[in-house]
Parts: structure tokens; sequence; C-alpha cells
């Protein structure tokens, strides 16, 4: 594979970090691939951290990537289903991986970061 000069395009995985991990896009398809179907008052109560501005933002920006498909209902009141794509299910195998990884390194992590902080005394 040919490298590009442009240090952003020089890692094939850069578009892809951008893409899922950015602030709140895992958490949201990690809830999706979980547990299935959600409106948006449910994303919400379960990400308790986050605003609906964001939320809404980060929802937009997913079903735009082909991620996740919204759902209009047109009921009285109406109602909006948010659930995740083949194409964001798809991630769960990279997700998983990364899982077992956050399992079996993260206190290395830790560890490395303590001995870094102790070493800035």
């Amino acid at each position: 594979m040919k490298r590009s000069a442009d240090p952003e395009l020089a890692c094939p995985v850069a578009p892809v970090v951008d893409i899922v991990f950015s602030r709140w896009t895992t958490p949201i398809l990690w809830l999706l691939h979980e547990r299935g179907r959600q409106r948006f008052v449910e994303l919400q109560r379960q990400l308790t951290s986050i605003t609906p501005k964001v939320l809404t933002q980060r929802l937009r920006r997913l079903e735009r990537d082909g991620l996740v498909a919204r759902t209009y209902h047109a009921e009285v009141p109406p109602r909006v289903e948010y659930e995740i794509t083949e194409l964001g299910a798809s991630l769960g195998p990279l997700f998983a991986h990364l899982a077992t990884w956050a399992d079996d390194r993260l206190p290395d992590v830790d560890r490395a970061r303590r001995a870094y902080d102790a070493g800035l005394r």
C-alpha cells in the first residue's frame, strides 16, 4: 500500500478512528448493539452525562455514516427509534477485540501512568 505524504492520511485506520471513536459515538453504538432498538429518551437515560443537543448531533452523524438507522413513526405523539445497521453491527468484532484488550492491558496502562507520574515529583 502506498503511503501518503499527508500525515493524516499516512495511517490507514485514521478515518475509522475519526468515525467510530469520537466522543459518545462508541457508547451509543455499544448500547444499540447490546440492547437493540432504542428511543431517544432511552438512550439519554442510559448515557446520563450527554446533553440532548450532543446526543442529537451524534445520532445524526451516525445516521449519515450509515451506522445507525432512524425510524420515524407518525403517531400521536410521534415516536422516533434508533437502531444499529448491518454496517454498524459489523464493528462488533472490533469492539469485542478492544474490550478484551482493555481487560488484559488497562492494568498495564494504569501501572505505566503511576510510574510516570511518580517520576515527575
